[in-house]
């Protein structure tokens, strides 16, 4: 099963393509869909469409893990970010991928098992999951890969409790 996590923005858009076979959990790609200042909305939102869209025609990931809005202080940041989201969303949607959201602490919590994290712990676990050296690239980056773990983990939950129950 391959994932696509995303945490979303206009300005940095981190992104983490993992693959989940049986146990095995392996990072497949992750970067980050950066566009410079001063360039329109618009433009800026198309680029983060047209990248997602290579992304899943690459990858084909059964799921697009998004992380959900954390609204903040800063209403005009909220509103950028909710516009990422929903390109990310229309993506997915464009291409028959089926869509998971998750918040901030639901991410933390699954990966580092506190729902209070800091950036650095989510990081350090993230290449302790994937058994990296490095994981090169801006917190986006990781935290991208931390959403599609956070899926990957989820499934596995829900596929256990499945079974449980049958």
């Amino acid at each position: 099963m391959i994932i696509l996590g995303i945490d979303p923005g206009t300005a940095r858009c981190g992104f983490g393509v993992i693959e989940q076979d049986g146990g095995a959990l392996t990072l497949l790609e992750c970067g980050l869909i950066d566009t410079p200042a001063g360039t329109p909305t618009s433009h800026r939102l198309t680029a983060i469409y047209s990248r997602l869209n290579e992304l899943i025609v690459t990858h084909k990931p059964v799921a697009v893990a998004v992380e959900e809005l954390f609204y903040g202080n800063n209403a005009k940041t909220a509103i950028a970010v909710g516009q990422a989201r929903g390109v990310i969303l229309l993506a997915a949607a464009h291409n028959g991928v089926e869509t998971a959201e998750y918040t901030p602490p639901q991410i933390k919590l699954a990966v580092t098992g506190y729902g209070k994290a800091d950036k650095g712990q989510v990081r350090s676990m993230v290449k302790t999951v994937l058994n990296l050296k490095e994981l090169g690239g801006p917190d986006d980056v990781s935290d991208a890969v931390a959403v599609a773990l956070c899926h990957a983990f989820s499934c596995r939950l829900t596929a256990r409790i499945g079974s449980a129950l049958s």
